[in-house]
């Protein structure tokens, strides 16, 4: 057989071993990670299943904080019981039922320390040790503290909140929300117990406009339900910045009552606010009250500098005021009234106009689709007045018609009668003769408009019909030829 014949037969044999020591090894069931807190109870199970013709001698659970590194915590024999060899585990490890086909056991008063591989072993005959491992994660809560840390306002960046995650497990993470230009860092630091400290800080260039901002630190860590926000507001200390306010440019002669007030902007607040004047004692109309000025009556010695200096723990800052007294007051501002007053009322009308012209608008588009708005073709002219004589078209449709003249001579009626659809083109007593006028083009209706046509099919319509042609009568005047005439209206 050769060396190559004899490696292959090894590897075979080994993976044959491999593959029934895994097999065996499901046999052990256990959890395969389970997570506890510090100072409380965890409960590790180990149970054998399908054990058939395998008989169980003993069953031991060890603890391997460090790979390689076991101890014995408990052991369970069915004729001399159960034994807890380890003293670290000295009355905190018990057996919950006592038994070969389920050893778990139950570990109190837990410590960070006890983190770590924790191997339910059986020893078994004919097949030998077989065994499951769980693995505790020991979880801790950190403790979560942020503070903004008073600073004075400068040009150099300097720490102004620190936010920390102390003695956590597994390690917190931190990050800011803010508006604020500026930079932050983190450190982690290991405990000896195994958890984790972690510390941010933000650092930024103070100024006075940046006192009172918020800022805020979120922590976030696997033991809490969700990143636990704490929101802070920075705290920039600078001296006073001093304005006077109250003065209007109209101290004239006699004025009674003038207010000046004095206001700083000061981190901390003003401890002290106090008013002189540049010429040495303040004049006698004068009265102080804290940071208010009062002028009971102006007159020549109010014509002077006021000065207000305001004083904190970190300095003092003033401001002048020069008051100029004048003989006359001023003429009274006219009033902004009237012309926002007429600006309301013209918006007011536009609005009333576009409401109106959106109505029309409205109204006129649902009448067209409604067809109930003005005809679509284009009106005929009117008839010219001046022809030698004016015709009558006659409707299409079959009617009986009786026209009534006016008299060709005295006390002379004509009437005419017809049943033709046709045209009437010679109103001449002589019917047998060319037509009177010198011949005329057939006659229009009596709107005086041409006959319309259908736009659609191009048929002549028919004229207009009044509601009772009986009782419609139709003048003429007999007029001679080459006269121009206007004959009456006449409806047929």
């Amino acid at each position: 057989m050769s060396a190559v014949t004899m490696i292959n037969c090894c590897l075979i044999l080994g993976a044959c071993l491999l593959s029934s020591q895994a097999v065996w090894s499901q046999r052990v069931r256990v959890e395969p990670e389970v997570t506890a807190y510090p100072n409380g109870s965890v409960n590790l199970r180990c149970e054998f299943t399908d054990s058939g013709s395998t008989k169980l001698t003993q069953v031991s659970w060890m603890f391997e904080r460090v790979e390689g590194d076991r101890h014995n915590i408990a052991v369970f024999h069915p004729q001399y019981g159960a034994s807890f060899p380890n003293k670290d585990f000295d009355g905190r490890v018990s057996f919950t039922k006592g038994s070969l086909e389920n050893p778990s056991i139950r570990i109190d008063k837990l410590r960070m320390a006890d983190a770590g591989r924790y191997i339910c072993e059986y020893a078994t005959y004919p097949s030998g040790n077989e065994q499951g491992t769980t693995t505790l994660i020991m979880l801790a809560k950190p403790r979560n503290t942020a503070i903004a840390i008073p600073v004075r306002a400068s040009s150099s960046e300097v720490v102004v909140a620190s936010c920390e995650a102390a003695q956590g497990k597994p390690e917190a993470t931190i990050s800011w929300i803010t508006n604020i230009a500026g930079r932050y860092n983190h450190t982690s630091v290991p405990e000896r117990d195994g958890t984790v400290t972690v510390k941010s800080e933000y650092r930024m260039i103070p100024t006075p406009a940046e006192n009172g901002k918020e800022i805020t630190c979120v922590v976030n860590q696997r033991t809490q339900v969700e990143p636990r926000p704490f929101p802070l507001k920075l705290v920039v200390e600078y001296p006073p910045t001093v304005t006077i306010e109250g003065y209007d440019n109209n101290w004239y002669m006699g004025r009674t009552d003038a207010v000046l007030t004095c206001q700083a902007d000061a981190n901390p607040a003003p401890t002290d606010v106090s008013w002189t004047v540049a010429s040495g004692q303040l004049p006698p109309s004068v009265q102080v009250d804290q940071n208010r000025l009062l002028v009971r009556k102006v007159d020549e010695t109010v014509n002077t500098t006021f000065v207000c200096e305001v004083k904190n723990s970190l300095g003092s800052g003033k401001k002048e005021l020069v008051a100029m007294v004048i003989d006359q007051p001023l003429p009274a501002q006219a009033s902004n009234a009237g012309p926002v007053v007429g600006g309301v009322i013209a918006a007011i009308i536009i609005l009333c106009l576009i409401g109106a012209g959106v109505a029309m608008y409205r109204k006129q588009r649902q009448s067209v689709e409604n067809g109930e708005g003005p005809p679509k073709h284009k009106p005929p002219p009117p008839m010219k007045s001046g022809s030698s004589t004016e015709m009558l078209n006659k409707p299409q449709d079959k009617t009986t018609t009786i026209i009534e003249t006016q008299p060709l001579s005295n006390n002379e009626t004509n009437y005419y009668e017809t049943n033709s659809a046709e045209p009437i083109t010679d109103l001449d007593d002589d019917n047998n003769g060319p037509p009177a006028n010198g011949g005329t083009p057939a006659v229009w209706d009596s709107s005086g408009h041409p006959p319309e046509k259908d736009d659609t099919t191009g048929e002549t319509l028919p004229p207009y019909k009044p509601a009772d042609q009986n009782d419609v009568e139709a003048n003429f005047t007999n007029v001679a030829r080459e006269e121009s005439f206007v004959s009456k209206s006449m409806l047929v």
